[in-house]
């Protein structure tokens, strides 16, 4: 066995500096990747593309309005489509709208395309790459020339963006966007199906045609071209059927509706009321509708909003429309001031006259329906019925009725439309009876009668008398000392202007009369029906 000892070098790993001929085949992308270089991936491609297609102009964006792949007009060929990047998502689609329940989406990651716009060739790649908690997609626009036709293509794919087909812009979160579908639902709307009485309903048309046609009238008299109104009243008596109409009839004409769901969002309430009334002074001429008005404003938005309403910026052709069921919840800035909101009307339960054109507009729709007997006598029989129901509770009247009526003569049982409306009508009444009495009523104090005040005397001295007693209550620290009796001479001084205040107010509400409409500074006058316009 040999006594050599062991060479202690064999231990450890031989790490040797000197070049390996053949190299390390990873180590180049390690460098790159670990070497901290700056980020900027616009800066790249611009880079790479400008190698690649000398003699092309190049643009870029990240707007997304500007969406070439999906701009009428414009021929889309992918050059590579084994490369194309996409991000797939599935979207869902109603019922109603055909056999296909939904449908697969595609947006592009990354990809590189041919386009054809005008007889003009363009060549457009798209990248996306994470920025924070986030992606940005850029879009880089070549064209074998100068520049200024990739900005007339992408000026013209911005504006019909930005332009409505067949869409309302409805605002929410924060951002606009275009709904095709509430565009669709007021398209079901008509004035025809809009049942008020003759004179408010024709106050109201008045009032939102009248505006947009006297620009002229308003300029002449050096006045802002701008108005306001507010429908409320109680909910179910035709302020979104309304609503719906004006959008229909001012879409028609020209006039862009704008719908505001919520001014909650990322960028804070007054964020969002900035970009909605940036967004109708871009539209203007246009409707402004505000649903809801009580919840869209409170007291911490109430300021922003009003100088946006009528403050420094300029809102020539607003027609602004408000509707709320709490009227009374409104800030007297906007439920008072003229030039703000200029006209309220009132929605209120339908009078008999408004529940016989109701009952008379349902009357023509069933008049060819053979199984439905229905007499101008049964007509004023359901006014006579339902009185306190609303325009929601008729409409449910009508429509449970038919629908049960007409089941059980499919099924062969006997009966009739009379005997049917008329028992929905009862089942009605008895929830709107019930509705009533679960209702919380607000307190009311009576007046108190002079002869119960003169009673009511001698208990206030003995209240005084037992206050000045005890300035602590009962006991000074529940242990019964009582104060001296200049302490309590001088507590029953102080106490008494109090209780004779108090007695005098009592002996004064015996007079007292209900509040007059002129104490809030409002002036009213009452259409047919009920019905109250505020001026």
């Amino acid at each position: 066995m040999s006594n050599t000892p062991p060479d202690v070098s064999d231990a450890f790993v031989k790490v040797s500096f000197q070049e390996d001929s053949d190299g390390d085949p990873f180590y180049g992308h390690w460098f790159d990747q670990a070497s901290a270089k700056h980020s900027g991936p616009t800066i790249l491609i611009s880079e790479y593309l400008r190698k690649l297609y000398p003699g092309h102009s190049l643009l870029r964006t990240s707007d997304y309005r500007l969406n070439l792949l999906g701009f009428p007009g414009v021929d889309v060929q992918a050059i590579s489509p084994s490369e194309l990047i996409t991000s797939i998502r599935f979207q869902p689609l109603p019922k109603n709208a055909g056999p296909v329940p939904g449908a697969i989406a595609h947006q592009v990651q990354y990809g590189a395309f041919k386009l054809t716009w005008q007889t003009k060739n363009f060549i457009l790649y798209i990248a996306t790459w994470p920025v924070g908690f986030s992606d940005v997609s850029m879009h880089f626009l070549l064209h074998e020339g100068p520049e200024d036709l990739s900005r007339e293509l992408l000026l013209s794919a911005g504006i019909w963006a930005d332009q409505l087909h067949d869409e309302i812009w409805v605002f929410n979160q924060g951002f606009w966007n275009k709904d095709g579908g509430l565009w669709k639902e007021v398209q079901k709307a008509n004035w025809s199906d809009v049942i008020l009485e003759d004179e408010f309903k024709a106050a109201l048309k008045k009032d939102v045609n009248g505006f947009f046609s006297s620009e002229w009238t308003y300029k002449q008299l050096a006045l802002p071209w701008k108005r306001g109104l507010i429908m409320y009243g109680p909910p179910g008596n035709g302020k979104t059927i309304s609503i719906k109409a004006i959008m229909k009839e001012c879409d028609a004409k020209g006039y862009s509706p704008l719908y505001v769901k919520s001014f909650q969002s990322w960028m804070g309430e007054e964020g969002s009321m900035a970009a909605v009334f940036a967004k109708a002074r871009q539209n203007s001429p246009c409707v402004l509708i505000l649903e809801d008005l009580d919840s869209l404003i409170n007291d911490s938005n109430r300021s922003f909003f009003l100088n946006e309403l009528d403050g420094l910026q300029g809102n020539d052709g607003l027609l602004v429309i408000g509707t709320t069921n709490h009227f009374d919840r409104l800030d007297p800035g906007l439920s008072t001031r003229p030039s703000r909101f200029d006209r309220k009307y009132l929605y209120d339960d339908p009078s008999r006259d408004a529940r016989v054109l109701y009952v008379q507009y349902w009357q023509g729709k069933l008049k060819d329906n053979d199984k439905v007997d229905f007499p101008d006598g049964l007509v004023q029989e359901i006014a006579d019925l339902t009185d306190r129901f609303s325009f929601a509770y008729l409409k449910e009247a009508f429509v449970s009725s038919l629908v049960t009526f007409l089941l059980d003569d499919e099924d062969g049982k006997a009966g009739d439309f009379e005997t049917s409306i008329k028992s929905q009508i009862k089942t009605l009444r008895k929830q709107l009876d019930k509705g009533a009495i679960e209702r919380p009523v607000a307190p009311t104090v009576a007046p108190v009668p002079r002869e119960l005040v003169k009673d009511v005397r001698p208990l206030l001295d003995a209240v005084a008398r037992k206050l000045a007693l005890s300035p602590y209550g009962s006991s000074s620290n529940g242990m019964g000392i009582l104060p001296s009796a200049g302490i309590a001479a001088a507590n029953e001084k102080d106490i008494r202007p109090l209780l004779d205040a108090l007695a005098q107010r009592l002996s004064l509400s015996e007079h007292a009369g209900p509040p007059r409409s002129g104490d809030e500074g409002i002036s009213t006058s009452t259409l047919p029906g009920g019905h109250v316009k505020w001026e």
